[in-house]
C-alpha cells in the first residue's frame, strides 16, 4: 500500500535468469542491483524464470540464460515461449552468459541461434552475451572436464554488465509505460 511518504515506484521491472551453475543467477543479481541504483523509484525484482513466474504486473523485464552448447537453458526458453503474449506487451531485453574467454569482453560476440530466436520472438530491444564463469566446482561431467582441461575461470566483466544495465535504465527513463495488464 501506498502512502503520501511513500510514492508508488515509477516502473516495475523483472529480471528473469536461468542459471545451472550459479554465474548466470549473480550477474542477474549485479543487473537488479545497478537497475535499482538507475532507474529512480522503479521496483526491481531479480528471480528464476520458471513456471511459477508471472511478467504481468511488471512494465519491463531482463531475460537471460547461461548458454550450453550454444543454447539457452530450457527453464528461459519455456519462460520466453509461454510468456511470449504478455511478454509483447512490455519492453524486453535479453542477455546470455557464456564464452569461457575474454572474447565477450574485447569484443561484440554475436548471438547464438538459441538466442537470437528468442530474443526476436520477444522483440528484444537489446541483447548482450556476457562472459561466463566456470568454477572448480561446476556440475555435471561436462564442466568438470572443462575445468581439468584448463577451460574454467571467471570470464564476467562487471563493468560491461553494469553498462548494459544502465542503458536499460536510460531507455526506461524515456519509453512510455507499455503495459496493459497488471497483477
Amino acid at each position: 500500500m501506498t502512502t503520501a511518504d511513500t510514492p508508488a515506484p515509477e516502473r516495475r521491472i523483472l529480471v528473469a535468469y536461468a542459471s545451472r551453475n550459479g554465474a548466470t543467477e549473480e550477474i542477474a543479481a549485479w543487473l537488479g542491483e545497478r537497475l535499482r541504483a538507475r532507474a529512480g523509484r522503479a521496483e526491481v525484482t531479480v528471480a528464476e524464470a520458471s513456471d511459477r513466474l508471472d511478467p504481468v504486473g511488471y512494465d519491463a523485464v531482463v531475460l537471460g540464460s547461461a548458454l550450453y552448447e550454444g543454447r539457452w537453458l530450457r527453464s528461459a526458453a519455456r519462460f520466453a515461449r509461454r510468456y511470449r503474449h504478455e511478454l509483447a506487451e512490455r519492453w524486453v531485453w535479453t542477455f546470455s552468459s557464456g564464452p569461457l574467454d575474454d572474447s565477450a569482453s574485447t569484443g561484440e560476440v554475436p548471438m547464438t541461434h538459441s538466442a537470437d530466436r528468442i530474443s526476436r520472438r520477444l522483440l528484444a530491444r537489446d541483447h548482450v552475451t556476457f562472459g561466463g564463469r566456470l568454477s572448480a566446482d561446476a556440475r555435471g561431467w561436462l564442466g568438470h572436464a572443462m575445468v581439468q582441461s584448463g577451460l574454467g575461470g571467471d570470464y564476467r566483466d562487471r563493468a560491461q554488465i553494469d553498462a548494459f544495465a544502465d542503458r536499460i535504465a536510460d531507455e526506461l527513463s524515456v519509453l512510455p509505460m507499455r503495459h496493459t495488464a497488471t497483477a
